[in-house]
């Protein structure tokens, strides 16, 4: 063994289960001896796949959530471009074939494997069991992020979802939502927020004009019920592999702000509703971002605090986050500081903006005494990238170049993948929408009530004669008499009668908003 190899293998030493991500390089010769590795248990302090287009950050991708899946961990995994399906089948077994190729100069053996793969799609758009949110669920910051609102837009938001949650008027699709906003522009409503600081007709027609691109563009598929169950993500196959749960966006790749947001959504939902957990010995779910630099740009200063936040404190809950994208650049630098684990592909400088963006990708790694990054990076090959992650102690490990290891299933999209989704238990639960009574039955109902004309007056009933007049009694009180226990026991009591008064209500209401102000599932 090399000099290299030794120190290599050394620094990425890990004695329990792993992510192997391939062998070391040094002046253009590969080290099978030198073992590039990650600890499963530091899955879950985020990571960043970089590197531009072509470069092979897709079956990058693909590694990690096939590794992971045969550690047992559930993954999410974004498919932008629809060649991730096949990870369910088998890779080519030829000795000729990409992957066999890539094995025999790593020197390990290929193993053609498939993996438990269930197959999700935006509302139904694309192939997949269709993934749905209700607008009162997914929150106005996040809204306003699709909506490209600009920050007093996003306020004027914050009210309307505050007036629905303090009046119990459910918004589960984008019509309850018109219907809301035009109700509080109306004559009947105008006076409803007056208190509060009220809602400007201006920007309640900026609000429904992008409504209707967001109404076209998929907004009318994914907001609805049945909502998806995030935890429905976190599942094991019966033989203990994870399930790769594989969001299929070809279909709404052209709409970059609706995919993005809503995988942030995704990731709210999962820091909502998981308990702490604290240092697992491996991860309970991977969550793969693609595209990340989509989420945040022309993002507000309240978004991004709330991204910051999200990706700092979900790793309590057993939940790791990688990034990808083409550059760190892309990424916040708040939020590049929490991901511990890096890959970065080539990066091309063809352009000052590039050799720029090159510059400052370099500044974002550990110091390296035997390579010279400025220059390597650009040279780098497909399946080639630098690395370095954080070893069992949490430690960074030396930057190393690596060829990276093959995927093991099919690089190319399977070939049926509506014959699974029509097999997959989350289709019964999912696949039909449903159309509850929402926000907007409930104000026609109301407006219907308040234009209705009132009776005629009944006319008077005749006079008896006086001997027929009966004695009056005296009516029976209809408030029941309150149990001295019920005052500290809730239900009809003191405190019983406050909670199910609208100032009870609203208080209740008022602490249900967490993260990104989706509803809470737990108090």
């Amino acid at each position: 063994m090399s000099d290299f190899a030794a120190d290599i293998t050394k620094a990425y030493a890990v004695e329990g289960p792993y992510v192997d991500l391939g062998r070391g390089v040094l002046d253009d010769e590969t080290h099978p001896d030198a073992m590039v590795r990650v600890p499963l248990a530091m899955m879950n302090r985020h990571g960043l796949v970089a590197g531009a287009t072509g470069t092979g950050k897709t079956r990058t991708l693909q590694v990690l959530a096939e590794q992971l899946s045969a550690g047992g961990v559930a993954c999410l995994v974004a498919d932008v471009k629809g060649d991730l399906s096949g990870i369910a089948d088998p890779g080519d077994p030829s000795p000729e074939g990409a992957a066999a190729k890539r094995c025999a100069k790593l020197g390990v053996p290929f193993e053609p494997t498939g993996f438990p793969v269930e197959y999700l799609s935006l509302g139904g758009i694309g192939a997949g069991v269709p993934v749905r949110a209700t607008v009162s669920d997914f929150g106005p910051q996040l809204l306003a992020k699709i909506l490209g609102a600009n920050e007093t837009q996003e306020q004027s938001l914050q009210l309307v979802f505050h007036y629905a949650d303090t009046h119990e008027l459910p918004l589960l699709d984008l019509a309850d939502l018109r219907a809301l906003l035009q109700f509080l522009d109306s004559d009947a409503g105008k006076a409803e927020l007056e208190g509060i600081g009220g809602l400007s007709s201006a920007t309640v027609g900026v609000l429904l004009r992008s409504l209707i691109g967001l109404e076209t563009g998929g907004g009318n598929e994914f907001f609805g019920e049945p909502q998806f169950d995030i935890t429905d993500l976190i599942r094991t196959a019966p033989d203990g592999r994870g399930v790769i749960s594989c969001l299929e966006l070809a279909g709404v790749q052209d709409r970059p702000q609706l995919f993005s947001t809503a995988l942030m959504w995704m990731l709210a939902e999962l820091f909502e509703t998981l308990p702490e957990a604290g240092d697992l010995p491996k991860p309970k779910l991977v969550f793969f971002f693609d595209e990340a630099h989509l989420l945040f740009a022309d993002a507000t200063d309240a978004f991004l605090q709330s991204v910051v936040q999200t990706v700092r404190l979900i790793r309590s809950k057993g939940v790791g986050v990688f990034f990808v994208t083409q550059t760190p650049k892309d990424v916040p630098g708040d939020v590049l500081g929490q991901l511990g684990n890096r890959v970065q592909h080539a990066l091309r400088a063809f352009t000052p903006d590039d050799a720029k963006a090159l510059r400052a990708t370099v500044g974002t790694f550990p110091k390296s005494d035997i390579y010279d990054l400025e220059e390597l990076l650009p040279k780098l090959g497909i399946g080639e990238a630098i690395v370095t992650v954080l070893d069992e102690d949490g430690v960074p490990t030396p930057v190393v170049q690596t060829k990276l290891s093959a995927p093991r299933a099919r690089m190319a999209p399977t070939d049926d993948v509506a014959a699974a989704v029509a097999a997959s238990p989350l289709n019964a639960k999912y696949g039909t929408r449903l159309d509850n009574q929402s926000a907007r039955e409930i104000l026609a109902a109301r407006i219907e009530d308040a234009t209705a004309p009132e009776p005629s007056p009944a006319a008077p009933a005749p006079t008896p004669d006086a001997e027929h007049v009966p004695y009056p009694r005296k009516a029976p009180s209809r408030r029941k008499r309150t149990p001295a226990g019920d005052a500290v026991g809730g239900g009809t009591g003191a405190i019983g009668d406050f909670l199910n008064s609208r100032q009870g209500k609203t208080l209740q209401r008022q602490v249900v908003r967490g993260m990104f102000d989706l509803l809470r599932k737990k108090l």
